[in-house]
């Protein structure tokens, strides 16, 4: 899966979007937020999750002097579902929207459900990652430690019955479209985290789910499944120091298992953030990884 030559571009004034044109027919969106001189770092959404995201930390990535890159994974948003692929193609499209953006080094910040890919992109391409930050990471499903019920509910019907979980993702979807922007935060919050939410947060969150599940549900089903399964990563290989950015209240992901994957990654550090659950985290961790681009 290498990128063609033919990028397709036509952007408006206020879209970031560049959508590009790869063999066999594919297409992958990306943004690009912050300075665009500024040091790249690929921005990896959650799952579900699309390049939208990535908008709420444009300000931060403008001030710190970072090119912050934002790509819909396959099957979500802009980006042609690939229902096939593994943890271990992240390498592939990746490489295809660095290529595009002309860039020869990147750091790593993925959110969520994007740690595989981006563990997986730093095994495989070990020159081309300077660093990685896991903000709220997902983690392996043999490590130890107990995975909560939602995630262990949707990682068994991606598993074995992906037909039901796409019609109950569409209907999440079609819910969020009709209710409150809290409906979706409240999939990454805990009620006893240590401050509110604002009004545009919940908006872009809102925004970002329906923009990943848009088209297709293929992106969140695919991914569901290969996070549920062996990821099969030399983490050996690992050159780049990792930071793993998690909140003391996430109980989308707790941290009790990553403090169990730290183990088995020779360059990780773990950095707590206290009384933070999954989207809280990602709101402090953020700027906080960008620092170390300035």
């Amino acid at each position: 899966m290498t990128a063609s030559s033919t990028a397709i571009r036509g952007r408006r004034d206020a879209d970031p979007t560049t959508t590009i044109s790869l063999s066999g027919g594919r297409r992958l969106r990306y943004a690009a937020y912050g300075r665009s001189d500024g040091t790249p770092v690929l921005f990896l959404h959650g799952t579900p999750g699309s390049y939208r995201l990535g908008s709420l930390f444009d300000a931060a990535a403008r001030e710190r002097g970072v090119r912050l890159i934002a790509p819909d994974r396959p099957g979500y948003g802009g980006s042609t579902a690939w229902s096939d692929r593994t943890i271990s193609d992240a390498d592939r499209y990746l490489r295809a929207i660095l290529d595009d953006a002309n860039v020869q080094r990147a750091g790593l910040i993925a959110f969520s459900g994007g740690a595989p890919h981006a563990l997986a992109m730093a095994t495989q391409c070990p020159d081309i990652v300077s660093r990685i930050d896991l903000v709220a990471g997902a983690t392996p499903p043999d490590v130890t430690g107990e995975t909560p019920t939602t995630q262990r509910l949707l990682g068994g019907l991606a598993t074995r019955t992906p037909t039901l979980l796409a019609g109950l993702l569409r209907g999440q979807a079609w819910l969020a479209e009709r209710l409150d922007p809290s409906f979706v935060v409240a999939q990454y919050t805990a009620g006893d985290a240590d401050e509110s939410v604002s009004e545009e947060v919940a908006t872009t969150v809102e925004a970002d789910f329906l923009e990943a599940l848009a088209h297709t549900t293929s992106g969140t089903v695919t991914d569901l499944r290969t996070a549920a399964t062996e990821w099969a990563l030399d983490y050996e290989a690992l050159a780049a120091d990792v930071r793993l950015w998690h909140g003391t209240a996430d109980t989308n992901v707790p941290i009790a298992s990553v403090r169990a994957f730290e183990d088995r990654l020779p360059t990780a550090t773990i950095e707590t953030v206290d009384g933070a659950d999954h989207l809280r985290t990602l709101l402090r961790a953020v700027p906080a990884a960008l620092e170390e681009y300035r």
